[in-house]
């Protein structure tokens, strides 16, 4: 055998493995997606990020007012029993120091769930930009063989 026939035999086993290759998946009648098939789709509505961040941003706004509105009151009646020796002054600083505490990782929480959303929004956008860039590409170098 010559040289160039070996390497014309080389060239067409090279083009047939390429053209052989193929995603590593289930057949779409019996896809991952539980009952609906292989129907599935991965997709993010924005809108419904958008509204449920702009709930917990809302709620934050309102627990940062609201959630404050009886400290000053219940610290000062409480020092105030706790100078005339009752032991309600004592307990009303603790509840006051619970309530803060439980209101200040609530409004972690929401900052938390908004700026999440937020992130997750702008990301999913990202990774579809890219994905639609990617495709483009793909198609131009079909062009090129």
């Amino acid at each position: 055998m010559s040289f160039e026939e070996e390497w014309a035999g080389l060239k067409r086993g090279a083009a047939e493995r390429q053209s052989a290759t193929r995603l590593n998946q289930l057949p779409p009648e019996s896809g991952g997606s539980g009952a609906g098939g292989g129907d599935a789709d991965l997709g993010v509505n924005h809108d419904k990020l958008g509204a449920i961040g702009h709930a917990a941003f809302e709620l934050h706004g309102r627990l940062l007012k609201d959630g404050d509105h009886a400290r000053a009151t219940t610290e000062q009646a409480g020092a105030s029993m706790s100078s005339s020796r009752f032991r309600t002054g004592g307990a009303m600083a603790t509840v006051q120091e619970t309530w803060s505490s439980q209101v200040s990782a609530l409004l972690d929480a929401c900052a938390h769930i908004s700026n999440h959303l937020d992130y997750s929004a702008a990301q999913h956008a990202k990774d579809d930009e890219e994905i639609r860039t990617s495709l483009a590409v793909s198609a131009i170098n079909t062009y090129f063989k």
